[in-house]
């Protein structure tokens, strides 16, 4: 069931309580904990917080932690799952779901007070109407215990057929209502089984259209600010975290602009109470939050100008920074701009500061003219102190980075409360690790898309591409990072392949996971050309893995991104294929 005054149906009756709060892998998920723990130590609150990475995940978090909590509250997970069949929970426990992960399981949807979704139903998509997918049992029990005992009325009238016992039957019967021959049981029998029948495959219809796409709803991060808001324990950095959490969605690509740039003055009307609290309040030692329209180009306050260019995915496709001609075409843009490339191969804090300040003009008036239009969007910038002025593209990207560097004496939970620590201004060395760490990623992600598209890696099986690689990478072993290098992969061959149909084909890239046990990691991307960020491939993998007969783990709560062995993996492409022509 859905839970739409988040203040009074949840949080007032969360108050006094012990709470478990599972949180998922991502960014925005991260930012949505920050905020509850703020909101949950202001009340004095007990909770426990666990960091999961999927299914197997979640199952182990709950079973270590069931005996001690009646209350759990899911974040950017569990949603997408039927959870009392997962979990097989006490009656008494109840759970709390504030999941972006969409379509949303229907047993969720009509759970009664045992599943409570945060958010409003009204904004949710085609969801099933009860009747048409959740059959009455009482009436097929009904119908059961009515064939048994017309059956059973057979065979008494069978086997004492003139008997005062038959005699008394029909006296009992309702008056009015006529006797029916075996033959009218039997026909009416057929008529409920068929009807049964066609309920299903219309029920089976309806469902796999429901849940045949994957996609993202509204920020988790933004609708728990908008519960501090309205608990009035509301300040700066929570509005900051909510920031970066939907700002991660845009970068990611899992909300399309339009829902972003929706977002926006809702955002900005916060910013500007907020800024006037704190201007009245005197605190002149606080951060300030900015709206301002900036460029899509990674970390570029943080890196040379012409990095920060060659690395980013949409500038560096639309140029072809990965080829000779690209990279003179880079050199006219410069010049163009009137900025010295001595000065654009300096780091870009370093520049002077009259061209720092006319950079994002210059590269706006020029936008148009060297086809990249879509490098300028509004975004939010925070500042503190002297020099210190981030973008929350840099906070994405640095979280990114962090949560991505798991090794072998760094386990995924060192790595989330790194990235959770790197939210607070305190710990600015995390986040400037964080972004060196990016650097690295993005460095890494051109390097493998300008080798992979010199060497032609990119396969066409007539439905989609196909992307592999061959050996273990540091970075590339990740869910998140592979998605990047696959969009990346995906925008670059679009942009140098001649074939018309190029735009509108999706791409699967895969990358061994562990050697040992054989396994590899798959991620499906949607075509270029696709504006909807919908995906189809969570409902594809399964259908291709029943055809093909391969075990298929989908463990992630991201149905596009899942594993298989190396050895199944021709013949699941295969199927993919048949299926996909």
């Amino acid at each position: 069931m859905f839970i739409q005054d988040l203040k009074n149906d949840f949080y007032r009756h969360l108050v006094g309580k012990r709470i478990l709060i599972i949180v998922n892998y991502d960014i925005d998920a991260i930012c949505a904990s920050k905020i509850l723990q703020a909101l949950f130590q202001y009340d004095h609150m007990l909770y426990t917080v666990v960091p999961i990475m999927g299914i197997t995940g979640l199952r182990r978090a709950y079973g270590e932690h069931q005996g001690d909590v009646k209350y759990v509250l899911l974040v950017n997970c569990g949603g997408c799952v039927d959870i009392v069949e997962l979990l097989q929970p006490a009656e008494d426990v109840t759970f709390f779901i504030c999941d972006a992960h969409r379509p949303l399981d229907v047993c969720n949807i009509y759970s009664d007070r045992q599943v409570c979704i945060l958010g409003d139903a009204a904004l949710e998509e085609n969801i099933p109407a009860f009747e048409t997918i959740f059959h009455d049992s009482d009436e097929e029990d009904d119908d059961q215990d009515q064939s048994g005992e017309e059956d059973e009325e057979e065979v008494h009238n069978d086997s004492g057929a003139g008997d005062s016992d038959g005699d008394d039957d029909s006296a009992q019967r309702p008056a009015g209502r006529p006797k029916l021959t075996r033959l009218e049981r039997h026909e009416q029998r057929i008529l409920r089984q068929r009807a049964r029948r066609q309920w299903e495959s219309e029920r089976d219809r309806i469902m796999f259209e429901y849940t045949q796409f994957s996609y993202y709803g509204r920020s988790t991060a933004l609708l728990i600010f908008e519960l501090a808001w309205k608990l009035s324990k509301d300040n700066m950095d929570l509005l900051w975290w909510a920031i970066v959490g939907i700002s991660e969605q845009l970068l990611l690509g899992k909300i399309e602009s339009g829902a972003y740039t929706l977002e926006l003055e809702q955002i900005q009307s916060h910013v500007s109470r907020l800024t006037n609290k704190t201007n009245d309040q005197n605190t002149m030692s606080a951060s300030k939050i900015s709206f301002e329209n900036d460029l899509h180009l990674v970390l570029y306050r943080h890196w040379p100008v012409t990095d920060s260019m060659r690395y980013s995915r949409y500038a560096s496709c639309q140029l072809k920074l990965w080829t000779l001609r690209g990279e003179k075409r880079l050199h006219e843009l410069l010049l163009e701009m009137g900025l010295p490339l001595v000065h654009a191969r300096q780091t870009y804090s370093s520049m002077d500061l009259v061209l720092r300040k006319e950079f994002y003009s210059m590269v706006e008036r020029l936008a148009e003219k060297y086809d990249i239009p879509d490098i300028v969007y509004g975004t939010f910038t925070l500042s503190y102190g002297y020099r210190s002025r981030y973008a929350a593209a840099d906070y994405v990207y640095a979280l990114l980075a962090i949560m991505e560097s798991v090794k072998k004496h760094k386990t995924p939970e060192d790595c989330f409360m790194e990235a959770s620590d790197a939210l607070n201004r305190q710990h600015k060395q995390l986040l400037g690790t964080g972004i060196d760490n990016a650097k690295l990623l993005h460095a890494a992600i051109f390097r493998q898309v300008q080798s992979s598209l010199e060497a032609r890696q990119v396969h066409s099986a007539g439905s989609f591409f196909y992307y592999v690689l061959q050996e273990e990478h540091a970075f590339f072993s990740y869910p998140y990072a592979l998605g990047l290098l696959a969009k990346f992969i995906l925008r670059g061959h679009v942009a140098t392949s001649r074939a018309r149909a190029a735009p509108d084909l999706p791409l699967i890239a895969t990358c061994p996971l562990d050697a040992t046990q054989g396994m590899c990691l798959l991620v499906g991307i949607a075509p270029v050309r696709e504006d909807s960020p919908k995906n189809f491939f969570g409902k594809a993998f399964e259908q291709a893995a029943q055809k093909s007969k391969t075990t298929l783990l989908q463990d992630f709560f991201e149905p596009s991104v899942v594993q298989l062995r190396q050895s199944d993996l021709t013949r699941f492409l295969d199927a993919l294929t048949v299926l996909l022509t």
